[in-house]
């Protein structure tokens, strides 16, 4: 069972043919759409918008492993602890949000 506790050690699994393949499986599976918003009554697909800035396709779903790779590394590859999640609702599951700066003309009657 291999360990994933370093950057370097996530980054090699994240980047092999296996976790790729089973990553599509799981969008698939997912119909792209991410299980976190659907459970709130709402639908978030992947669009494929490009991003110039980036040179590349915007990343808008992702695959989540439910329990985490670095504390479960035997479900690394077990689909049944995978799922397709959209990158804001990933980023809550991780503590990591961004608050959006308020628009300060927002509640402003427009004419």
């Amino acid at each position: 069972m291999s360990e994933y506790k370093t950057i370097e050690q996530k980054r090699k699994f994240y980047d092999s043919g296996d976790w790729k393949r089973i990553r599509e499986e799981v969008k698939r599976r997912d119909n792209h759409e991410c299980q976190e918003c659907k459970r709130q009554g709402r639908v978030t697909i992947d669009t494929n918008e490009y991003s110039e800035s980036a040179k590349r396709k915007k990343i808008q779903l992702v695959v989540h492993h439910i329990k985490e790779l670095e504390h479960h590394p035997d479900l690394a590859l077990d689909i049944d602890n995978l799922e397709t999640v959209c990158v804001d609702c990933h980023n809550k599951e991780h503590g990591r949000s961004f608050e959006r700066k308020q628009n300060k003309w927002e509640h402003d009657e427009r004419w």
